[in-house]
This record gives C-alpha cells, structure tokens and sequence, in this order.
C-alpha cells in the first residue's frame, strides 16, 4: 500500500487553497480587455564593430543612423583615420570604460563629420594619443551634445571640443596640444579637471557656466569665458596666463586662483567677482575694468617673485569695491580713474595698502597698523577701531 498518496493530495489541496486566497500567486481574476502588451525591456544598443559600424577611408568605425551604441574592446588608431567618426544625430556613444589610442597622424578619436547635428552624447571611456582632437563635436557645429566621464589626454589638439549649447561633465583633459575642453556658447562644464595642456584649461563661449572645475598648471588661462558667463567654485592653480578670465558682464563667486603667472582673476566690463580668493599670483590678485561689483574677496600675496601687482586693481570707472581683505602684496587696492566707491576694505602688509587716484567715493581710511589696545581676556572690551563710521577703511 502505497503511503505517500494521502500526502502529497494533502500538498496539492494546500497550494491551490493558497493560490486562492492569495492570488499573488495566479494572474488577475479579471484581466484589462485587449491584447497582452510586453513589459517595456532596456534600450535596444548596437556594439560597435566592423558588420553593424563598418568604417570607410576617413574612420575605423562609422555611425550612421541614430541610436544607442557601445564599444565592446579598446580601439587601437590608424594614420589617416578617426577611431569613430559619428555622422548622424541622436547618437549615443557609451565606451564602456574602454581605451582608445590613437598613433601619429591619426585624425580625431571621435568625431562628428556632418553639419548641424545634435543631440549626441559619448560617455564612459579614455580617447588618449590622437593625432588630432581627442573628442571632437564642434567641427561640423554639433548642437546640444554631451560628453560625461571621458578622459582625453596627449592628443596633438584639443581634448574635448563641442559646439553651441552644450554639457560636458565629469571629464578631465590633460596633456593635450591645445585647449583641454572647449565649448560653445550657452554651454555648461561641471566637474571637470584640466591639467598640464598646452592651451587654456577650459574655454566657454558666452552665456557659459563653470562649476566645481580645477584647471592646473595649463599654458594659457586656466579658465576663460566670454561674454555673460557665470564661475562659480572652481580652483585655478599654476596656469602660465590667468588664473580664470571671465567676458563682460560675467560673475565669479566662490573660486580660489592662486601661484598663476598672470593674474589671479581678471573680468570684463560689468562683472561680479564675489566671495573669491586670490593668492600668490605674479600679477594682481584681481584685476577688473568699470562697472564691475568687487565684494568679500581675500587676496594674499599677489605680485608674487619679482614682479608688481595689487590684491585688488581696477583699471577703470564706477566700480563698487567692498568688504575685501588685501594683505602682503606691492599695493592692497589699487584704483587707477575715477568714480569708484571704495568702502569696508581692510589692507595690511602690502608695501602700499592704498593707491587711489582722485575723484572717488572713499570710506575714511583709518590707519590701525598701531592700535596700542590691551590685552583681552573675559567679556567685553573697548573698540579699538577708531571710529563707528560703518563705511570705513582700515589699515591694519
């Protein structure tokens, strides 16, 4: 006699019951009317290779219908020859954390070739050694293209180009023959890293942000803008030009320039410079021409080694300079026109703390240099400030 029968019929029963009052296990009691449609699976991508992206004399690889792309090895370059040329819009390019080394008299390592395409993105890998640009959007004037964590690096010309309302993020562009990343008007660059090219570290057209950058030891300006362009909390260290050049009407707030053989800052006609610190350049710290706002920078040691320079020198008119602190540089604050206003700044240690032609609104200047206060222990106090004037000046 068998059992085992009664129970597995016992198992059996307990299941559907189950099944019954949790219906977790079954599908719907009253399924929607209509055909049963997929559930939506992830994006269709094409591997780059010589059957789906066969190249032709210009290229190795050639892109010519949109889409979702991915390298599935390094790419070695040819003389003569971009790594992937791109030649149609709404292209994504993923490398995959893949190589591409070029050799001598390659052309670029990606680039775009047909006029006025947009929306392409290349992401995610290293495009180092190419006989021309490392990445290269701008050529044929690609629009809104992004590039995201791409490494460009010893190419003989720029690592990283793109064209006019544009996003590079993450990157970082070292050793190249030219600019390290360049961009068009209208573009956005964020946290990215420039280092030892033989160009500007990063260069923007007008209507440009910067943000979270780090240009270093570049042949040119760290950073550059042009026109209407905003800076904000980037680090320029030991460029050969400025430290960060900002176009007219521009705003830099939050960045430090420091050890730059030219200037720390310099901006265009109506800028900001807010917030900023600029030490140890071999010119000024900060160098703006009229109509600019100046505020609540610390400048250090500017005109650093042999050569002259100011903490603050404004070259021109109706400049509001406040709320600054210029210390142990040839000359604090240097005003070289009229119409200014110079109030709430404190100078120490410069050879000159103040140099001011005339014709300008000037908070009284207070030498402090020799306060003779007390010492100072508990609660409170007497001003050793010399005056309650809220506009003043001091020499400290």
């Amino acid at each position: 006699m068998n059992t085992r029968l009664p129970t597995i019929l016992a198992a059996f029963v307990s299941v559907l019951c189950a099944s019954a009052v949790n219906p977790v296990f079954a599908g719907p009691l009253n399924p929607p009317v209509g055909p049963v449609a997929s559930t939506p699976g992830p994006e269709p991508r094409t591997p780059i290779n010589a059957v789906n992206t066969p190249g032709d004399a210009d290229s190795l690889f050639k892109i010519t219908q949109p889409g979702s792309y991915y390298l599935t090895g390094n790419i070695t370059g040819v003389a003569g020859r971009h790594g992937i040329e791109i030649a149609a819009s709404g292209v994504t390019l993923d490398l995959m954390g893949f190589d591409l080394s070029g050799v001598p008299a390659s052309l670029d390592g990606v680039s775009a070739t047909i006029f006025n395409l947009t929306n392409i993105t290349i992401r995610n890998g290293s495009v180092r050694g190419w006989g021309d640009e490392g990445v290269d959007l701008l050529s044929f004037l690609a629009v809104n293209t992004a590039v995201r964590d791409v490494r460009a690096s010893g190419n003989a010309g720029r690592g990283i180009t793109t064209g006019v309302g544009s996003t590079i993020t993450g990157c970082s562009a070292s050793g190249n023959t030219s600019n390290g990343i360049s961009a068009g008007s209208g573009s956005t660059i964020t946290g990215c890293t420039a280092y030892d090219n033989t160009g500007n570290g990063i260069a923007v057209g007008s209507g440009s942000t910067v943000t979270g950058c780090t240009a270093r030891s570049n042949s040119g300006d760290g950073i550059s803008t042009s026109d209407g362009s905003t800076v904000t909390g980037c680090t320029a260290r030991s460029n050969t030009g400025n430290g960060i050049a900002a176009g007219l009407g521009s705003t830099v707030a939050g960045c430090t320039a420091r050890l730059n053989t030219g200037n720390g800052i310099v901006a265009g006609n109506g800028s900001t410079v807010a917030g900023c610190t600029a030490a140890s350049n071999t010119g000024n710290g900060i160098q703006v021409d009229s109509d600019c706002r100046v505020t609540d920078n610390t400048c250090e040691s500017n005109g650093f080694g042999v050569s002259s320079g100011a903490g603050i020198h404004a070259t021109g008119g109706d400049n509001r300079i406040e709320g600054n602190n210029c210390v142990d540089a040839d000359r604090g604050i240097d005003v070289d026109a009229a119409g200014n206003i110079i109030i709430k700044n404190t100078c120490s240690g410069n050879t000159i703390n103040w140099s001011i032609v005339a014709n300008n609104v000037v908070g009284p200047i207070l030498d402090r240099t020799a306060p003779a206060s007390a010492a100072i222990s508990g609660n409170s106090a007497p001003s050793s400030l010399g005056t309650t004037d809220a506009n003043a000046n001091f020499s400290y």
